[in-house]
Formats: C-alpha cells, structure tokens, sequence
C-alpha cells in the first residue's frame, strides 16, 4: 500500500486504542462490528474505505499474503466520520472467511493475544466498487487514491 500520512484521529466508544475488544464484536458473541469514529481527515478526502487485519493469524496464502483479513467496508462518502456499531452501510467486501460483511475476532484458543488494526483510508475520489472485493482487490483499487490513512488497534485473546 502507498504511504499516505496523515494527522487523522480514529476512535470508539467499544475499546481503546491498545485495548480489549468487547466480547459481543467477537466471533464469540454477537459478531457486530464496533463503532468507529474519525476526525481530521486530510483536506480534499472525498470517501474513506475501513479495513480490519489481524496480522497475528497463523495464517500465510500461497500468493505471499499473510494474516486475516475481517472487514473491508468501502463507498462511504466523505461526509461520513463515524460508523454505528453494527453498521450495514455502505459496500462491504469480503472477509477471509469468504463472506461478505463483517467478521469479529475469534483467533485460535490458547495462540495468546491478537493485534486487530480497523484502518481508515482516506480518498481523493468516491469511486464506484462492486461489493464483494477482497482486502487485496480493494487495496489496488484505491491505493491511487489514498491521502492519508489512520488506525486503531484492538486486541483480543480466547482462552
């Protein structure tokens, strides 16, 4: 991905940045994405898409690709700073789980604590995208496009 810095702020209401991720976000529970909110986006964003990876997943793909990929959410308009817990908005892509939407943390018992990183990427442009794309099909797609770039990081662990 390009580099795209950014004085761009993510947040929510359901964790701190380095903290738990509540239960009912899991694959454990309710498996509803959690809110997500963002200021200062850079001058001229015009549409923002939000990814959730988890690079701690023993998990590498025969095309060099690692970790799991949990949320890919595009199309949300540039007048748009904050997604709802649960949101259905917008256009998802495809999780690794090969559904599209959202799917919460849930990595294997006993492999300790996972990173979960919820990136916001901003755009120069709102470009129309079929839903469905993967992580890595929505990345070339907008990686032209991307002015900056922010994240949040959760953690969770299943014992």
């Amino acid at each position: 991905m390009g580099f795209a810095p950014s004085d761009m702020k993510v947040k929510s209401h359901a964790f701190e940045n380095g903290g738990a991720i509540p239960k009912k976000c899991t694959g454990e529970a309710d498996n509803v994405s959690p809110h997500l909110a963002w200021s200062n986006p850079p001058s001229g964003a015009k549409a923002f898409a939000v990814i959730c990876h988890d690079p701690d997943a023993p998990l590498i793909t025969p095309a060099g690709k690692y970790g799991y990929v949990h949320w890919a959410l595009y199309g949300i308009p540039g007048s748009v700073n904050e997604l709802a817990e649960g949101t259905k908005d917008f256009v998802a892509g495809k999780n690794d789980t090969g559904k599209v939407g959202y799917t919460g943390p849930m990595p294997p018992n006993g492999h300790g604590v996972h990173h979960y990183f919820f990136w916001v990427i901003a755009l120069d442009q709102q470009l129309t995208l079929p839903a469905g794309l993967t992580l890595w099909e929505l990345l070339e797609k907008i990686e032209p496009h991307a002015i900056g770039m922010s994240r949040l990081m959760g953690t969770y662990e299943r014992k």
